[in-house]
């Protein structure tokens, strides 16, 4: 499945130093730089980062050699490489030309995201008729929801995810391959069957894993016979932004919808809307954080100025009616 790759490995530690500082895939995705030990000689190059325990996984391309600024490849676009690559080898073994076979595979696949998914990964996983869902924030409630489905894809932005098949799925499939083999060996109805058998065993489907999720993606592109490049522009990010504001009773907001609306202070959601229509493809939610009196405001548009704008603007709604400091990035 996976022919001809060459991995340079970077950035191990034997030096020494701190974790994760300067480099790692929450530095690359939150900043939006080139980690230590990347530059000029790597422009145009197909690059990963993974974090200090290996659970997250981004890519990216340095752009210029003259400055550190990257084209991410988040971990939205991970799970839009992995929902195309599912969904065409369903649609393979599905084909009504398929006279080799009495059925094809009937399968459920579903794509789980939370609200801080880029609206646009939403609107491109949509028009291609997937399934999307969404769910509140956090991994255990992303694994959770992907676990109804056939097959479930979920990764957030930050590159932490995974693909989960169901057991009854795997029986299927299984099944499925081994009566190609007998009547269409080699054929292309055969062919996608192993490349889903291939996937079903090389993800970890426990838990996040960036070393099983990059041998995954790097099959993938070798499949399509893409370029970083070419997945990066699938679709174009929104511009976002992301604030927070402390408050002096974070339990005072509560969300309902996968936080995406909020229900209480009553009132707050209708501010909330009435700024984000003033926006062309606006979009806005505030939730509480977890462990201190902060709300964070998380808001994106078809500009970055625009987004700035609809963040700006939420936060002073927000400190307005609950009490606030100033607000922070």
């Amino acid at each position: 499945m996976l022919t001809g790759l060459e991995i340079e490995i970077r950035n191990v530690g034997r030096d020494g130093g701190v974790l994760n500082e300067g480099v790692g895939a929450d530095y690359v995705q939150k900043e939006k730089v080139a980690p230590s030990g990347f530059g000029s000689a790597d422009v145009g190059t197909r690059c990963a980062s993974l974090d200090g325990d290996a659970d997250r996984l981004v890519y990216f391309r340095v752009l210029s050699p003259s400055s550190n600024t990257i084209d991410l490849v988040d971990g939205d676009k991970i799970l839009t490489l992995f929902a195309v690559f599912i969904k065409k080898q369903l649609s393979i073994l599905n084909k009504k030309e398929n006279k080799d076979i009495a059925s094809g595979l009937s399968a459920r696949l579903g794509i789980v995201q939370t609200a801080y998914a880029n609206g646009a990964s939403t609107d491109y996983l949509k028009q291609l008729g997937l399934e999307v869902v969404f769910t509140p924030t956090g991994v255990k409630y992303l694994h959770k929801k992907a676990s109804e489905y056939d097959i479930g894809i979920y990764f957030e932005a930050n590159g932490h995810g995974t693909v989960l098949f169901s057991e009854d799925f795997i029986s299927r499939l299984e099944a499925k391959e081994k009566e190609l083999a007998s009547s269409c060996a080699g054929s292309e109805y055969h062919n996608a069957a192993l490349r889903l058998l291939a996937v079903t065993e090389l993800i970890n489907q426990a838990v996040g894993d960036a070393l099983s999720g990059l041998l995954l993606v790097e099959a993938v592109l070798q499949y399509f016979g893409w370029s970083i490049q070419r997945w990066s522009e699938l679709y174009h990010d929104l511009p976002s932004r992301q604030l927070k504001v402390k408050v002096a009773d974070r339990t005072a907001v509560v969300t309902a919808n996968a936080e995406t609306q909020v229900v209480k202070p009553l009132g707050l959601q209708a501010v909330i809307d009435a700024e984000t229509v003033k926006h062309s493809r606006g979009r806005c939610f505030i939730r509480p954080s977890g462990t201190e009196d902060i709300i964070r405001v998380y808001a994106e548009a078809s500009t970055q100025e625009a987004a700035d704008s609809l963040a700006q603007s939420v936060v002073q709604h927000v400190a307005s009616v609950l009490g606030s400091g100033n607000p922070q990035k």
